[in-house]
């Protein structure tokens, strides 16, 4: 069975201590099918040394013998695939037009 999904994508400014080049945090908000009235959240949109913006997907923190690592909790399903592309794209374009009403 397929489900289709259609979601907006909702940004906010973080409070308090920012890190350097963090931008905003973003959400999908899910408006129909399967996930329809949830979020996932955990999106974070960085200036980007190089000029642009970067986009980092949510993950978990955890650490083992001391030593900090992340799970990503949204990944591809082939190995050599780069399916969160088209994701990270949208989350981009969206950023751009929502901090040009800012």
């Amino acid at each position: 069975m397929v489900y289709t999904t259609d979601f907006e994508i909702h940004f906010r400014v973080p409070t308090g201590t920012v890190p350097p080049g963090l931008l905003a945090e973003a959400e999908l908000h899910f408006a129909s099918g399967l996930l329809a009235g949830l979020k996932l959240i955990g999106f974070t949109v960085w200036s980007s040394r190089r000029g642009g913006f970067n986009v980092t997907l949510p993950s978990r923190s955890y650490t083992v013998q001391g030593e900090r690592r992340s799970f990503m909790l949204l990944r591809n399903i082939l190995v050599d695939a780069d399916a969160s592309r088209p994701l990270v794209d949208a989350v981009v374009e969206a950023y751009e037009a929502w901090a040009a009403k800012q």
